[in-house]
């Protein structure tokens, strides 16, 4: 099972330098296999906020994004509920400052670490701490 973190789903969704690679690897995926978490949907959204607060997106632009993103969690995406015991772990990952890891991110990995998922992201920092956890990651 692949999870994906938020940076794939703005990177396909959004006009990013990324966006082509990553809407080629996601095609060529097995939609079953794609999972999310409630919080990616969080995330997403705050994304979306942010680059149209930083003029990297226009209002339309952020509609659209979220209409294609809604479809796709009702088309590909499995989405997985986040439980307190993901919070948990993600405050045990968190208390392991040289991993550099941020809270939000942090909760991605516990998510991960429960449910046996290989995390896919394009956050350097991300990858580099799930593998020091121990934990399946791959770095697009």
């Amino acid at each position: 099972m692949h999870y994906l973190d938020t940076s794939i789903l703005v990177a396909a969704l959004t006009h990013e330098i990324r966006t082509a690679d990553i809407q080629r690897w996601l095609a060529a995926q097995t939609p079953e296999e794609l999972t999310i978490s409630e919080w990616v949907v969080v995330e997403f959204s705050g994304a979306l906020s942010l680059k149209l607060r930083n003029g990297q997106l226009e209002a339309a632009q952020r509609v659209a994004a979220l209409a294609m993103f809604t479809r796709l969690i009702e088309d590909s995406l499995t989405v997985l509920p986040v439980s307190s015991l993901d919070f948990r772990t993600a405050a045990r990952f968190a208390d392991q400052h040289v991993t550099g890891l941020h809270s939000g991110d942090a909760l991605h990995l516990g998510i991960v670490s429960h449910r046996g998922a290989h995390l896919i992201t394009l956050d350097q920092v991300m990858a580099a701490a799930a593998t020091t956890l121990g934990l399946s990651a791959e770095l697009l």
